[in-house]
Parts: C-alpha cells; sequence; structure tokens
C-alpha cells in the first residue's frame, strides 16, 4: 500500500475552505481579563464590567474586570501588551493611554504596534462640573472668581496627561485663568475630594460624571464639546459659554495583544459590534452621556493614529509635562 504525507499546515487551509467552523480557534478557554487602567467606579470600570457581562452571555466562559490604576492608564495598557497573545488578556482603554500618554513618558510599550484594536466602544464629552458647595453657577461665574483668586482653585483628574488634564490646561489657557491640577488614580477618587471640598472643580467624562450630577452633588457648567449632550441638553457648550479651543472629548476601545490569532481577533470584533447593538447597552451608554461606537475596527485604528499626532502637537506646543 502507497503511503500518503500531508503537510499540517495545507491539511488545515483545507479544512478551512471545506469547513471554516472547524479549522477556528476554540475561544474562550480559559478566563478573560478586561484590563482597566483605572480604579474601580470610573467612567472605564463602569463600562468594562458591562461589556464583561455581555461577552460572557454571548462567548461563554468567565470574563472578568481587573483594575490596575496608574501611570496615566498605562500600568493596565502595558501588562496587555506584554501577556500571551491568545486574547486571554484585553485592554479597555481610553484616549488617555493610547494617544496621551505615549507623549508624556517613556514606556516599556508601543500602543500602536503592540496592541490590535478591536473596536469603538463609545465616545463621550468631557463636563465641566464645580462641587454643589461651590458658589457659582455658569461659566462666566466661575471665571470671574478664578481671577479675582489666582491659583486658589483646584481642579482634579484622573491622572497626569488624561483627557481631564488636558482639558483643564486647555481651559486656564482659552480663559485666562489659573488653577491648579491634583492628579489621582481615577475619577471616583477625584469625586470624594470634589463633594468633600478639597477641590472645587473637574473636567470629568459624562461617563463617570453623570451619576453625581444626577445626585444633585455636581453641578454641570458646559460640556467640552463642539455641540451639547442629549442627555445634558440645558448645559451649555464651551464655546457657548464664551470660552473657546478648549474642547475635548474622551473614546473608550477594546484592545487585545499583537500576535493574537486573526480568528480570535475576528470574533472578538464581531461580538462587540453585536454587544453594542443590543437596546440595553445602547441605552446604557447614552445614559452615560455616549455616543456608542458606530465605525469598523479598521476605521477605530486610524482614529488612534490621527489622536496619537494631534495629542503629540498639542502636548509639545503647550509644554505639558509630567509633574
Amino acid at each position: 500500500m502507497k503511503r500518503h504525507t500531508f503537510n499540517a499546515s495545507l491539511l488545515m487551509s483545507l479544512l478551512f475552505v471545506l469547513n471554516p467552523s472547524q479549522a477556528q480557534t476554540t475561544y474562550p478557554t480559559k478566563a478573560v481579563k478586561l484590563m482597566v487602567g483605572a480604579g474601580p467606579g470610573g467612567g472605564t470600570d463602569i463600562i468594562a464590567r458591562m461589556l464583561a457581562e455581555k461577552f460572557a452571555d454571548g462567548l461563554k466562559g468567565t470574563w472578568v474586570v481587573e483594575n490596575k490604576p496608574g501611570a496615566s492608564n498605562t500600568i493596565a495598557a502595558d501588562m496587555t501588551a506584554k501577556a500571551t497573545p491568545d486574547g486571554h488578556t484585553l485592554l479597555v482603554a481610553t484616549n488617555t493611554g493610547q494617544a496621551i500618554a505615549p507623549h508624556l513618558m517613556k514606556l516599556g510599550f508601543d500602543p500602536m504596534k503592540d496592541l490590535i484594536p478591536i473596536g469603538l466602544i463609545v465616545t463621550v464629552p468631557n463636563v465641566l462640573v464645580v462641587g454643589a458647595q461651590v458658589p457659582v453657577n455658569n461659566v462666566a461665574e466661575l471665571v470671574k472668581a478664578m481671577k479675582a483668586k489666582p491659583g486658589d482653585f483646584k481642579y482634579g483628574s484622573s491622572g497626569v496627561g488624561s483627557t481631564q488634564h488636558i482639558a483643564g490646561e486647555a481651559f486656564d489657557a482659552a480663559a485666562g485663568t489659573k488653577s491648579e491640577h491634583i492628579s489621582y488614580k481615577g475619577s471616583s477618587q477625584a469625586h470624594l475630594d470634589i463633594i468633600g471640598g478639597s477641590i472645587q472643580m473637574m473636567f470629568d467624562t459624562t461617563s463617570s460624571a453623570m451619576g453625581q450630577i444626577k445626585a444633585g452633588k455636581f453641578k454641570p457648567l458646559a460640556v467640552t464639546t463642539p455641540h451639547r449632550s442629549p442627555q445634558l441638553p440645558d448645559v451649555p457648550t464651551l464655546s457657548e459659554a464664551g470660552v473657546k479651543g478648549a474642547d475635548m472629548s474622551t473614546w473608550y476601545g477594546l484592545y487585545a495583544t499583537a500576535g493574537t490569532p486573526p480568528d480570535v481577533v475576528v470574533k472578538l470584533q464581531q461580538e462587540l459590534a453585536r454587544i453594542l447593538k443590543l437596546t440595553e447597552v445602547d441605552a446604557r451608554l447614552k445614559g452615560l452621556g455616549g455616543e456608542p461606537g458606530a465605525i469598523s475596527p479598521a476605521q477605530f485604528g486610524e482614529l488612534n493614529r490621527q489622536e496619537h499626532e494631534r495629542f503629540g502637537k498639542l502636548i509639545r506646543e503647550t509644554g505639558i509635562k509630567l509633574q
């Protein structure tokens, strides 16, 4: 009897042509970690926990959120970039870590090469809020109070180089004010100090601040986007309030480790797209003041690249540095 030998890769290719499902990698095969670069309770954490629940519903298995706050959200990104490239360590990131931080600190990874964009989750405006006890009710009153006491007003952020920090610097430059930046390891920590009165204000994401706004603990003075937020229709834009050139929004995206098998990447991309179309997810993201992602993974990758270049130019021009 004549024996035949087969090349393993050729056999897999033939199987894929005849029955694609037989050639696909089984996924997940163990617990999947969604890495978050901020502490519990902030916008990124809220979104990651919602995604973990929906991914578990669709792809089964165990999906857990792991918070690694600090270093402008880059600790979680670094861990994801250096993880085994099998899709079991994912990153829920914002433009803070992916487009701003690389221009402010020396990283042990390249966010543009070592992470694969799975998809855009949501884009949310930043909103200028003050504590309920701060005696101002609009941007004009805030600017007047800040100019009367230069340097006395303190604003919090989720870290140096975060969108909250950059928005604060842009506000001071545009309004001619001077404030002190106080950095935290996540928005939720800053919230406590605003409520307690040790800092007065923050340019937080609506996804993070909306709960405190609805509870009456924060007063929203303006959104830092060109258009008003549907969730805050009575809150003017900064431009409408007389401060131009300080627009800022925050996007949240899902990433995998570079080298993750293409079929796993596609499975994650398809599942994320399905999740974002769910009525309850759409309502939850819009309830946080956001606009759910509706672009392709390739378009999201291009958005990340453009933002990386834009913030690099802004940081060079403003001279923002790590404190």
